[in-house]
């Protein structure tokens, strides 16, 4: 009967964005995480 606020923001959200663009976002997430992780551990190296 009632839906639930979770259902409600995933039903907007697929309504916003179409597959590919769900798709970019997260292939940007994790290229910026890897260079940052990267840089960082990179980082750590350097100063050893």
């Amino acid at each position: 009967m009632f839906e639930s606020l979770d259902e409600h923001i995933k039903h907007d959200e697929e309504a916003e964005t179409t597959r590919t663009e769900r798709v970019l976002r997260w292939v940007a997430v994790i290229v910026i995480s890897v260079v940052v992780f990267g840089g960082l551990y990179f980082g750590v190296r350097l100063l050893e």
